[in-house]
């Protein structure tokens, strides 16, 4: 993805668009048959370093590829970079890398909703409970937690091909948008180099593509980012000390502080976490960006050149990160059990209440109320809910006995989960 951002790519990917730009005017007989293979021949001459040294002496730095492509084109070179603007040739050429750093993404997602699909499914019976609030709820299951990962990352996946279709297309209209400078061929002009390019074309723009269309993507990038920062946070979480259900792979030499020995800090997930928050700011960045002045200023250019590659960067650099953090993650079990019956029973009270209303004891309000006393009594006198409810008479010992069995009040839960990830 680096390599996908960097300077020379972006260099290359300009003088692909003027290459094209060259073969639709040779195309339409405006300049010589043979002008557009010595302008790519010496788009392989040109050399990084001259583009820069160019750059330092006129502050241009679109022109300045123009002119060491023009050094290197000889009688070829009067024709390079004929009736377009810089951003005919920019914004063509951000459309290129956008696509192609979105289909390094693409693979990269897919990756990571494998290993979400598989730790679904293998925890699908693994019983454990659910928190609101941060606070005991019922039991769930973790197949629930990774299938719930899963299908939101599906949909962020769904969210980057749309984006993509709207990313996927260039201009060559000129200085705001008229094609006045290419005359009667303007709309075939654009239409050959976006062919050529594999492009859309844009079908109306000032000096600039709209950068709605950037937007979106950082968008896009911004809500997986979000994603990605919300499974870490939940690691994190469940990382505490005091909950050590799971937690991200510890090597064996791993140091965890530079003066607590015993420290294991889940720093791998608090790195995704710290660029999500990156990644947003990015796509608030991109959003100020869209409404430029007339037919265009300058006040997206300098943050685009931080923002794009940034963003895209770290989201691949998040996904691979967390796909590590997910394939080693490690259980344990017995963390996970002592936490369901922390709280002697209370987390069974819901279930309890169903039954004295199904079982025609009591009616739901009355069955809420009854439960909820004895529930407040339990955790104050800090004894088993299952107790209390049996002394009261509200349940035999055998249906105490079944209803406070964790494991069989998960409801649809491996069900959800198989269809959830299934493909």
């Amino acid at each position: 993805m680096n390599a996908v951002f960097d300077d020379t790519a972006k260099l290359g990917k300009w003088m692909a668009v003027e290459v094209a730009l060259a073969k639709a005017h040779a195309r339409l007989g405006n300049i010589p048959k043979d002008a557009p293979a010595k302008i790519e021949a010496a788009a392989r001459k040109v050399k990084p370093g001259r583009v820069a040294e160019i750059e330092a002496e006129i502050h241009h730095d679109l022109m300045a590829m123009v002119k060491a492509l023009t050094e290197q084109a000889g009688d070829a070179g009067k024709y390079v970079h004929l009736g377009a603007t810089s951003y005919d040739i920019e914004d063509t050429a951000t459309a290129l890398i956008f696509l192609e750093g979105i289909t390094l993404l693409e693979k990269r997602f897919a990756t990571l909703a494998s290993t979400l699909k598989k730790l679904a499914l293998e925890h699908k019976g693994t019983v454990c409970i659910g928190r609101t609030h941060g606070q005991h709820a019922v039991p769930t299951t973790y197949g629930m937690k990774f299938a719930l990962y899963y299908q939101e990352l599906k949909r962020d996946m769904e969210r980057l091909a749309e984006a993509k279709k709207r990313i996927a297309v260039g201009k060559m209209s000129g200085a705001v948008g008229t094609m006045a400078t290419f005359g009667k061929d303007g709309p075939k002009i654009q239409k050959l180099v976006m062919g050529e390019l594999g492009l859309e074309e844009d079908p109306v723009t000032n000096q600039v593509v709209q950068r709605d269309r950037h937007a979106e993507v950082l968008c896009v990038l911004a809500f997986t980012a979000a994603l990605m920062e919300k499974v870490a946070k939940e690691i994190r979480n469940l990382q505490r000390t005091e909950i050590g259900e799971i937690s991200e792979p510890f090597t064996q030499k791993q140091v965890g502080s530079s003066t607590m020995p015993q420290k294991r800090n889940p720093h791998k997930s608090e790195r995704v976490c710290s660029l999500a928050r990156l990644v947003r700011a990015n796509a608030i960045v991109a959003m100020e960006n869209i409404p430029l002045e007339h037919e265009r200023d300058l006040t997206n250019s300098a943050n685009e050149r931080a923002i794009f590659g940034e963003s895209f960067i770290c989201v691949d650099y998040m996904a691979m990160e967390l796909d590590k953090i997910l394939a080693g993650l490690v259980f344990y079990p017995d963390n996970i059990k002592r936490n369901l019956e922390l709280t002697q029973g209370l987390i069974m009270s819901e279930r309890i209440m169903i039954h004295l209303v199904e079982s025609g004891k009591l009616g739901r309000q009355d069955a809420h109320e009854a439960v909820r006393q004895l529930a407040q009594e339990a955790f104050a006198r800090k004894r088993h809910l299952r107790e209390l409810v049996v002394e009261r008479k509200l349940l035999t010992k055998k249906e105490a006995d079944e209803l406070f069995d964790y494991t069989t009040y998960t409801g649809s839960a491996a069900r959800i989960v198989e269809a959830a990830v299934k493909d």
